[in-house]
Order: structure tokens, then sequence, then C-alpha cells
């Protein structure tokens, strides 16, 4: 029927799918032990020819594989069926006109191989499997109304916590708090009920938010506030809070000063000045706001904190300086060009103008110590330092300074040229002058500044140093997708997507366990339901293990770099 299959190899395979009420029942095919009734038997063979479709059931014989690896061969069914080697040399002594029916014996006998696998059925996971979930305590009395004695009688479970101040925290069963819930309330009715009614009181707290905040207050005056009350006025004690109460109180001295001269001699340079000295102060007064605002505490809305206050007071500032500084003198200095006037004596501007350049001068080298000394503890050089805006109120404060210093030489220059010449023009061209270094400096606050709020990364070595000291960890096979963003007052989040090994988190798990109690389970698993226990079992441990090894990075991240605040690990 086949002949050519007479010639074929002895090993050859084909693919038959066996169902327990198939045709097939008849030929039981040997499974190893525990097996035997378990899930769906699936025998798989693989043709090597298509016209071998047509084998009929009692072409098909079942090898069942030993503990030796060796194929065995099982006992026939029928007393009577002969074996390959019987076959074959009866086919070999057969007579030239019997080849055919020779083939079709020795098809008959061929050894054909088995596959034989067990599935486990898959499980539907409902909304019922969920209630195994853990809840925190405040989540149980938040969403189902409980108050902290109703949960001490339930069970407690240590879990992992997810924060660095705490090893481990306590959770519940959702189910027993769920059961609790009902318990209390009696129904679903009242407890959606209770519900709907805290909801209305949190509305109505919320429009009352600034009430409450001022209650707050008077508690916190009262019984004593946890935060020294002397944190925010030591902010302006030193660093870049010093800086900017110098220059407040010197830009407005030099304010006040300015107008009385440019009253008495009205000149256009000196009312440019009198302008450039006001927006200094204005902006100045702005950035102390900002750095007030800059050290307050991360809250639930502002959960990374308000470090970003003074990039946004340096970006007003950048704008005020623009709009008020710039602009007015610019203004003022093409009234000038189109309606010339002559001017009084300038002895009197001239006295301030110098009196400015001293104060503005001292000023300036306030900043630039400043951010020298905080080049140097960052590892930067002094251009750097200020073009990248690592310290935005300090920047500010100096290109303010540098700008009213350059201001005072440039408007008594021009001064000088009116007063040698008699022509008002090179006063009206001074103001000019005045207005365009404004606009210069505050186009470049503006531009760091931006850059800064987008979201600007840190430095490559930085970035570098971060990435090795994680691949360098025997845990981790590879780090991908790597982010390290400065979030100003020398504060960095990172984020990256790293690659475990999976074998030194489980040897971590296995190093913490009774080696000799998992043998004794292990040979204990006959069936795949026990299998499946034993692999649920240890699976949820070897997770915690990894999210212990994560925690255990983050922690080790940010002690050697303390000014990463923020890490974000993802699994890959």
């Amino acid at each position: 029927m086949f002949p050519s299959l007479a010639h074929r190899p002895w090993h050859v395979f084909c693919r038959v799918s066996l169902q327990r009420r198939s045709s097939l029942h008849h030929w039981a095919p040997r499974f190893p032990p525990g097996w035997q009734g378990r899930g769906v038997r699936s025998l798989r063979f693989s043709l090597p020819d298509s016209r071998l479709a047509s084998l009929g059931p009692t072409q098909v014989q079942y090898y069942s594989t030993s503990g030796d690896g060796k194929d065995v061969p099982p006992k026939s069914e029928s007393a009577d069926a002969p074996s390959a080697e019987t076959v074959a040399s009866g086919a070999a002594k057969a007579p030239p006109n019997s080849t055919d029916k020779a083939s079709q014996v020795l098809m008959k006998a061929e050894t054909i191989q088995v596959k034989v696998r067990a599935v486990l059925k898959k499980r539907e996971y409902g909304a019922k499997y969920t209630q195994n979930n853990f809840i925190t305590a405040v989540r149980a009395m938040n969403e189902f109304c409980l108050k902290p004695s109703d949960l001490e009688q339930l069970r407690k479970i240590r879990r992992r916590s997810p924060h660095d101040d705490t090893e481990a925290f306590t959770v519940f069963l959702r189910s027993d708090v769920e059961a609790k819930a009902l318990d209390v309330w009696g129904s679903h009715e009242a407890l959606a009920r209770e519900r709907n009614l805290r909801k209305e009181v949190e509305r109505e707290f919320q429009e009352n938010i600034f009430r409450n905040q001022q209650l707050l207050k008077e508690y916190k005056d009262f019984w004593g506030n946890t935060k020294p009350r002397s944190g925010k006025r030591a902010t302006f004690l030193q660093g870049p809070g010093k800086v900017v109460m110098v220059a407040i109180c010197i830009n407005g001295l030099n304010f006040f000063f300015k107008l009385l001269a440019w009253v008495y001699t009205g000149s256009a340079s000196m009312f440019s000045e009198a302008i450039h000295s006001l927006a200094d102060t204005c902006n100045q007064a702005l950035l102390a706001l900002g750095i007030s605002q800059s050290v307050r505490n991360p809250d639930a809305v502002h959960p990374y904190g308000f470090s970003n206050m003074r990039y946004i007071a340096s970006l007003i500032s950048g704008v005020g300086i623009f709009m008020m500084g710039a602009g007015l003198s610019w203004y003022h200095g093409i009234m000038g060009l189109l309606h010339p006037e002559p001017m009084e004596s300038l002895l009197w501007a001239y006295c301030i103008l110098a009196g400015s350049l001293v104060s503005e001068g001292a000023t300036l080298l306030v900043a630039i110590n400043e951010i020298k000394k905080s080049a140097k503890q960052h590892g930067m050089s002094f251009y750097e330092y200020v073009m990248q805006s690592r310290d935005p109120s300090t920047n500010v404060v100096l290109l303010e300074d540098a700008a009213a210093v350059l201001g005072v030489i440039m408007a008594a220059s021009c001064m000088g040229l009116t007063s040698l010449t008699g022509n008002p023009y090179y006063d009206s061209l001074g103001s000019l002058g005045v207005g365009t270094l404004l606009g210069a400096v505050s186009a470049f606050l503006i531009y760091t500044n931006t850059e800064a709020l987008l979201g600007r990364s840190i430095q490559a070595e930085h970035l570098q140093k971060l990435t090795e000291f994680l691949e360098n960890d025997p845990a981790v096979r590879a780090i991908h997708d790597v982010k390290a963003t400065d979030m100003g007052l020398s504060k960095v989040r990172f984020k990256a997507e790293v690659d475990f090994d999976g074998r030194v988190v489980t040897r971590s798990y296995l190093e913490k366990q009774d080696i000799d109690q998992i043998l004794n389970e292990i040979q204990q698993v006959k069936t795949p339901e026990e299998l499946e226990n034993f692999m649920l079992k240890h699976g949820e441990n070897i997770i915690d293990t990894l999210g212990a090894e994560v925690d255990r990075l983050e922690k080790e991240l940010k002690q050697r770099n303390p000014e990463v605040r923020h890490v974000d690990l993802e699994i890959l």
C-alpha cells in the first residue's frame, strides 16, 4: 500500500491528537506515574510524508520513556502480533513476487515515537479572586468607613514596606475588611449612604479650605509647630537668600536716590537708571518669595516638593526686566530723540551714579563669591554654573548687578558727552543702550530658566557614574532607558528600566530558606495540582525577593549620591 516506506528509517515521527473519548480508547498509552487521568492527554507525532495520514489505529504502537532515557516498547495487546525482527526476516526470505505484501507488513510493524504532555487547566480569574488583595489600614478606614478599633480583630499580615523609613508595615485582606464593613454597617446600602455622607463632608471641607488652614495655623501656634519657626528665616541668612536680601536693600536705596536725581536734572539716562533700579528691586523681592516657597515640604498635591519655585520666580523676573526695565528705557530714549529738552546741572547726577557704582559693585562681588563657592561644591567651573543656571536666584542677582554696573558706566559716559557737547541726543542714546542691555539680560534669564523648567538632564559624567553603579551589581544584567533630571536645589530624579538576573534573585531567596525542607516538598510532588501549589508558594516569595532587591538598589543609590532624591527603577 505504501511501497515507499519499505526503505524508510526506523524512527518515523507523526502527529496525532488523542482525546479521552476518541476511537482509540482501547489503545491505552503509557504515562509516567501520577499523570493518569489528569488534564488533557495529548499525543504528538510528526509525519514525514503526507501519505501516512491514511494509517489506521491498528498501525500505531505506543512507547513510554523510562528513567534511563531509552525507549522501551510496551507489551503487545495481542499475543499473535509479530515482532519487528520477525517481520523483517520474513520480508527478506519472501519471494520477489511478494514484495508489496512484505512492505505492507513492515509498515505495520514500524516503530513510532510518542510524546506525552500534560496540560494544566487554564484558570479564569474573576472579581472574587481580587478579594485576596491587600489593603492598608488608612484605605480600609477611608473606603469602608471603619474605625481603628474595628481593624484590631482582623488578621494582620506583615509586608515589605515601600517607604525608606520603615522596613515592614501591616496590611489586611480585602475580603476580611469587606466582611467587617458589612458587619458594622449591616448592608451594602447603608455603607453606600455613609460613603456619600462623608463625600459631602469632604466637599464642604474643600469649600472652606482657607478657613480650615487658618484654624490649623492657630492650632500649630498654640501647641507648637513641629518645624522650627526660624527655618525660613535661616534661608535668608546664608547662600542665595543672603545674596538676594543684600541686593534688595542696596537696589531699593539706589532707586530712591536715582529718582531724586532724575527729578532734579531731567536726564533721560538717569530716568533709565532709576527704572533699572526699581525693576531690580521688584524682581529680587520676587526672587525672595520664590526662595521662601521652594523650601516648603512636599504635600499630597505636590509630592515632589516646591524646588522649581526658584526657577519660576527667576523666569517671571526675566519677563519683568524685559517689560518694565527695557521697555520703559527704550520708550524714554525714543521720546528724548523725538523731543529733546535741555538738562540742568548734572553734578548731583554724577555723585549719585558714583554711589550706585560702588553699591552695585559690592552686591556683584557678593554674588560672584557665592557662585564660585557653589560651583566648587558641584565640581563645575564658574562659566558652566552660570550657563546651566544651577542656582537661578543667585544668577539673577549676578546678571542684574553686572548689567547695573555696565548701565551706570554707560549712563555716566553719555551724560558726560552731553555735558561736553551740549547735545541732549547723547543722553537719549544712553537710555536706549541701557534698555538694550536689560533686554539682553532678560532674554538670557528667560532662556535658561525655561530650559530648567522643561526638565534638564544632569551632566553626562554624573549620569555615567550612576549607570555604572547599577551595572556593577550582580543582580543586574543590563539597564535601559536611563533618565536623570535636575529638579533644582541640587535634587536629582533618576529613572531606569532594569533587566534583573533571575538566577541571582532566586539564589538570594534560596540562601534564606531551609534547603532540606524544600527538597522534601519537591519529593512529595506527584500530581500537577501539587506542582502548581509548590510553584505558586515559592513564586510569590521570589517576587517579594525581587522587590527587596529593587529597594536595596534604590537605597544604596541614594546613600552613595545624596543629590539623588527620587529613584524609579522599573523591572524590564
